[in-house]
């Protein structure tokens, strides 16, 4: 027998409480592919996604227990889980075996072009997640600005690269359709906590499977530096930020909501500014007005 799923309030528009809890997730997004590509060197991509995965579900399934959420109840939202899930391993597939072959900037700019795939595909089940020609134009200017502010990352002629870049096309569009899944099935009524089990948990396995089948060198004997990189992108990525933004795809509309991940890469920008010396470049000051103006717009009333 089911468990029926109670019905969800959900907001029109995003309130103060969205923007903080969106800010905040972007701006650890920004360090979590720096940790990723720079653990590249002592942990193989899989091995490092694995890791990562088991660590962030065995997190999950505690905070579940404690809270007394389930997981495993019956209440028809298996098929939508799994496919969900399969999505999402995708996704992390196509980034960590991105960053093997191209540079972090490249991989970036193919990656937050998910946004539109979310934007086209998800007003057509979604009726009221439809954009009007302002959103648009808010979308288009913010990815102009990412682009533009790692645009001599893309200028790089290294012909290797195009692996990464067409690995990171897909990461998007998985990413996109991960989104339409969670927002347009059973999954969208469903527990935070459940409808990300299904996907760290199917990521989890995946990334374990893929990483037997390469042949990767499996090994725990880690720089501190791996282990802290570990826990990080774990127990705040994959289990607290991703947690909250499955939260927030219950209750917000999830093609505003995805306007705000442009600000992911420039909060990466900004950490190199801040935690590395590095310098400050016009391309960078251009790139915070222009994903701030296209997140204004995204965000203004449909006309």
């Amino acid at each position: 027998m089911s468990t029926p799923i109670a019905p969800v309030k959900r907001h029109d528009r995003l309130d103060r409480l969205a923007i903080v809890l969106l800010v905040t997730c972007c701006a650890f997004w920004g360090l979590q592919q720096i940790l990723i590509k720079a653990t590249l060197t002592e942990i193989p991509p899989m091995w490092q996604a694995s890791i990562r995965f088991w660590l962030a579900t065995a997190v999950l399934w505690l905070w579940s227990a404690v809270r007394g959420v389930p997981l495993f109840n019956a209440d028809q939202t298996l098929k939508a889980g799994l496919l969900a899930g399969a999505l999402f391993a995708a996704e992390f597939v196509g980034i960590y075996w991105g960053l093997a072959h191209t540079n972090a900037s490249r991989l970036t700019v193919f990656l937050y072009s998910s946004v539109f795939v979310v934007a086209i595909l998800l007003p057509r089940f979604v009726p009221t997640e439809r954009l009007g020609r302002k959103q648009w134009a808010g979308l288009v200017i913010a990815f102009g600005a990412v682009t533009l502010a790692f645009s001599e990352g893309l200028l790089d002629t290294d012909t290797g690269h195009w692996r990464g870049d067409l690995l990171a096309i897909c990461a998007a569009i998985f990413w996109g359709l991960t989104t339409l899944v969670l927002r347009t099935t059973r999954l969208a009524q469903a527990p935070a906590e459940k409808a990300l089990f299904y996907q760290i948990g199917m990521a989890a396995i995946v990334t374990t499977a893929m990483s037997l089948a390469w042949g990767e060198t499996w090994t725990l004997t880690l720089s501190s530096f791996a282990w802290w990189s570990l826990a990080v992108q774990s127990v705040v990525g994959a289990f607290a930020s991703y947690l909250t933004w499955m939260w927030m795809l219950r209750h917000y509309p999830a093609t505003r909501m995805a306007s705000f991940t442009f600000l992911a890469p420039v909060f990466a920008l900004i950490f190199g500014v801040g935690l590395l010396g590095e310098a400050l470049s016009w391309q960078l000051v251009v790139a915070i007005i222009g994903v701030a103006s296209g997140i204004y717009l995204v965000n203004q009333k449909t006309t």
